[in-house]
């Protein structure tokens, strides 16, 4: 029988509902999970002082018969750059390395109002801006599968707890590729949904200005249905951030007939071309599918090849003033050694320049649109590389290999990721499933399925 930790969450929280095993045990489980090996990831900062006294009372309420929602006394992990009210939320930079908030995030209100406890915070590098999780406040987060290697970023302290069983569940935010490279990186599951689909209000980096459309929030987990369980939970309108949608439906993946898909794959976007290991990964998923799909074709979006160049200009276009903005915000007066591109780097540019980056920005995510219309999903890398050693992704080679995943920050997107293979070194390889906007459902779908032919979320050894 699998241990408790390692089930879905749905199966969890039955166990709890059932009375098979209390919050308090759980929670007890994972604490004693947490002080094993934390000391050697580093990935949870902050624990919620109180979260013992919650799972008592979340197994009191449901002794007298009272359910909290489908999260009923679950603990669940929340990445630091979000705010969680009564616990310390640095989102990585000194300035706030004591604030508080007084208000939670949107989504972590609606975990609450599901019956989660907050179970604690994980690391994140500064303002969640760089692809390795690394602060002055906190310091580095390590790979469970190789501790010499990054667990990814910016989401990096979720994605090595969730894969070391430290964590059942955590949400993360997406800006260029922060919830889907922490779980190829770190063997799990990650979703980046529609842009639009889920508020992030309450998150240090939200919404507005040129760079709005980067930013989405989403769940990770150990299993792609545990996403699909998530999803509702944390999506719909909020008046506290423009962007989310009225009204728009979520469809269950159980009613997608995967033999009416239409499937493209690519394995090198002309930007960086991939490692073998990672080509190979990408070649089997497409083709493991190839019976149980309607096609499977490689082919490439056109425009994609431009993307290093936009997301990178139209991010650097105010030469860094947003990134100051935050940090005199906080008072923050020393900042890590990571960020200091934000102002090294940036020089800002002209407002024709602007125009002309925003009218390439609009081409990309058009032309994906008029691709998807032959195609219902695309497989593609999450990154060219398995995990990199520590400091490596901030080598001028290396940036471009974050550039499989900002593509989908400048077209929103959905995409799933799943852990598909294992490089030659050990390290988990995922692959990224997109769908067209608001069809989760189809890319859980398929990603399901590679997950039940390839294994998903592997144990590390020491597990």
């Amino acid at each position: 029988m699998k241990e408790i930790l390692d089930l879905p969450i749905k199966e969890i929280y039955n166990a709890i509902i059932e009375k098979k095993i209390s919050s308090y045990q759980l929670v007890k489980i994972i604490l004693d999970r947490i002080q094993s090996f934390n000391p050697s990831l580093n990935g949870l900062v902050q624990i919620n002082e109180d979260i013992l006294k919650e799972a008592k009372k979340a197994d009191e309420r449901l002794n007298k018969g009272e359910y909290l929602g489908k999260l009923h006394g679950i603990p669940v992990t929340i990445k630091d750059s979000f705010d969680t009210s009564g616990i310390v939320s640095t989102a990585g930079t000194l300035g706030r390395k004591d604030y508080i908030p007084d208000k939670d995030a949107e989504v972590v209100r609606r975990l609450k109002e599901q019956g989660a406890l907050i179970l604690g915070k994980t690391n994140t590098p500064e303002l969640t801006l760089i692809f390795e999780t690394d602060n002055i406040v906190y310091g580095r987060t390590n790979n469970p599968y190789d501790l010499e290697r990054t667990s990814g970023g910016s989401s990096g302290g979720e994605a090595a707890m969730i894969a070391s069983g430290c964590s059942i569940l955590g949400i993360g935010s997406d800006t260029g590729g922060s919830i889907r490279l922490p779980a190829h990186n770190c063997g799990i599951a990650g979703l980046k949904p529609t842009y639009g689909r889920i508020s992030r209000a309450g998150h240090i980096v939200s919404f507005g200005g040129v760079l709005d459309f980067m930013t989405q929030i989403g769940p990770m987990a150990k299993y792609i249905e545990d996403l699909e369980y998530l999803l509702p939970i944390l999506s719909g309108y909020d008046a506290n951030d423009p962007s989310t949608v009225v009204n728009m439906p979520i469809y269950d993946s159980r009613d997608v007939d995967l033999s009416t898909l239409r499937i493209a794959y690519f394995i090198d976007n002309g930007i960086l071309t991939p490692s073998k290991d990672t080509i190979d990964v990408i070649k089997e998923g497409a083709m493991v599918l190839k019976n149980i799909v309607s096609s499977v074709d490689q082919d490439l979006p056109s425009y994609i090849e431009y993307t290093d160049r936009v997301y990178g200009k139209i991010f650097a276009s105010d030469g860094g003033k947003w990134v100051r903005k935050i940090l005199d915000k906080y008072n923050t007066k020393e900042i890590h050694q990571s960020l200091k591109w934000a102002f090294t780097q940036n020089k800002g540019i002209s407002a024709e320049e602007l125009s002309e980056l925003l009218y390439m920005k609009d081409k990309i995510r058009a032309n994906m649109a008029i691709f998807m219309d032959s195609y219902d999903v695309i497989l593609c890398p999450v990154n060219a590389y398995p995990a990199m050693k520590h400091g490596e992704a901030s080598n001028k080679e290396n940036r471009r290999a974050y550039s499989y995943t900002k593509t989908f920050n400048l077209t929103g997107n959905p995409v799933v990721t799943v852990r598909c293979g294992t490089s030659s070194d050990g390290l988990p390889i995922a692959i990224q499933v997109v769908a067209r906007h608001f069809r989760e459902d189809i890319a859980f779908a398929v990603a399901k399925k590679l997950e039940d032919i390839f294994g998903g979320w592997v144990k590390p050894f020491y597990y």
